[in-house]
């Protein structure tokens, strides 16, 4: 084990993110289990956003109506995943 110096306040929020997590969980939880829940939280959402960067880069070698059409196609299909979803649902 290693000791780690923090602020009142930052072992306060600590303390919060433990208490929520030992609810969650229902069993205890002690600072580690904390800080490497919050460790998971971080590289989940840097994997977003590179996906993220991935899917916003420019594209060059479309022309606007293909990539307009395509957009079109992709929403088309997103409506039909949904109504298939609230239909089983129902």
């Amino acid at each position: 084990m290693t000791t780690i110096a923090v602020s009142n306040a930052t072992k306060r929020k600590l303390l919060e993110v433990a208490a929520d997590l030992q609810r969650r969980l229902g069993r205890k939880v002690d600072f580690d289990d904390a800080i490497s829940y919050l460790i998971s939280l971080y590289e989940e959402n840097a994997k977003r956003y590179e996906l993220f960067e991935l899917f916003c880069r420019p594209v060059k070698e479309a022309s606007f109506e293909e990539l307009y059409q395509e957009l079109v196609e992709e929403r088309r299909r997103d409506e039909e995943r949904e109504a298939r979803k609230s239909s089983l649902f129902s």
